[in-house]
């Protein structure tokens, strides 16, 4: 898809600067960026390469309106306007319309309009299916299960039963919705499994990455609310519940009944103990056990730096004396006291 300037401004709400007529067929980024290409710069470092960059013109912030004089589209915040030009020259296929021959669907399943769906997916009885949707291969939708419309779910995803999804929702590969929260009662050695009778209500606008599991809830739901964005290969635990708009990085680890504010956003590999409240607009950073509840918004840390080996043996070899320098310590305070 070609675009000019002027239309590009237009569609990103942006002030332009230059050629309107310049035509635009690609977006790239900084350093590759080349006639026809169009590219955004967020990072203060780069404004004192402006004069190298090849694109035919760029994204930047307003702030230089009036010093820049090359063919520019000038935003507040040109991060954003980089993800409105991904979404305007985005390759990502679309299914299309219709239904595959291989494709099993129960009778009472009710599909809506201009819905795809290819093959071998398989759609249990009770399921409703809203307008607009794609459902990728192999993917299953199991008993009374609910998509809203517009949502796409990628190959092999697998949905239980009973769980509900909402408008413009993104599911990737190999994810699981609706699995069995972790629930086991000990009895004489053994476990004595708890069925899992909750559901996983997500809401609109929800994406989800690849490989992610998504329990269901023991008696109550797990929760997603509106907007949140969970990466690839995350565990969500049964009745957690996470507010609008919070966002999770991948491999991070959520025990069961916690719940997350609004506005969050949890960096790579956190890990959280089951049974907290996090406030909102809360920053966690990555690598982080967080094992108490957190009462106010802010940025937390726990994980360890990567340091030199020597330097990480040394450091661990002192951790291991802190109890017994603690006792001395204690012992010395005492000492003084008297």
């Amino acid at each position: 898809m070609t675009y000019n300037l002027a239309q590009l401004a237009k569609l990103l709400n942006a002030q332009l600067g230059g050629d309107a007529e310049q035509l635009i067929d690609r977006l790239a980024t900084f350093d590759q960026a080349n006639q026809g290409d169009i590219t955004f710069v967020s990072d203060k470092k780069l404004l004192s390469k402006l004069d190298e960059c090849k694109a035919s013109a760029i994204v930047l912030p307003t702030a230089l309106k009036e010093e820049y004089q090359g063919n520019a589209l000038f935003m507040d915040t040109p991060y954003v306007g980089y993800a409105l030009l991904a979404r305007l020259f985005d390759t990502t296929p679309n299914l299309a319309a219709g239904i595959a021959a291989s494709a099993v669907i129960h009778e009472t399943a009710e599909i809506g309009e201009n819905v795809a769906i290819a093959a071998n997916v398989v759609i249990e009885a009770g399921v409703k299916i809203g307008d607009n949707c794609q459902i990728s291969a192999n993917v299953v939708i199991g008993l009374n299960s609910q998509i809203g419309e517009q949502s796409k779910i990628y190959p092999n995803v697998t949905v239980y039963h009973n769980c509900q999804l909402g408008k413009r929702c993104i599911i990737h590969a190999n994810s699981v919705i609706g699995s069995d929260g972790f629930g086991n009662a000990p009895y004489q050695g053994t476990w004595v499994k708890i069925p899992q009778i909750g559901q996983v209500l997500i809401g609109d606008d929800v994406e989800i990455g690849s490989s992610t599991t998504i329990d269901r809830g023991a008696l109550s739901n797990t929760v997603i609310a509106d907007g949140v964005k969970i990466d690839n290969q995350c565990q969500i635990a049964h009745n957690v519940s996470i507010g609008a708009h919070t966002a999770i990085a991948g491999g991070s680890n959520v025990a069961g009944s916690t719940k997350i504010g609004k506005s969050c956003i949890l960096g790579g590999s956190v890990a959280m103990n089951g049974h907290l409240n996090i406030a909102d607009n809360v920053v966690i950073t990555g690598d982080s056990m967080v094992m108490r509840s957190i009462n106010e918004a802010g940025v937390y840390s726990s994980g360890v730096p990567a340091q030199k080996n020597r330097a990480w043996r040394k450091t661990t070899a002192y951790t291991l004396k802190i109890d017994d320098l603690f006792k001395r310590v204690k012992e010395l305070e005492k000492q003084l006291k008297d």
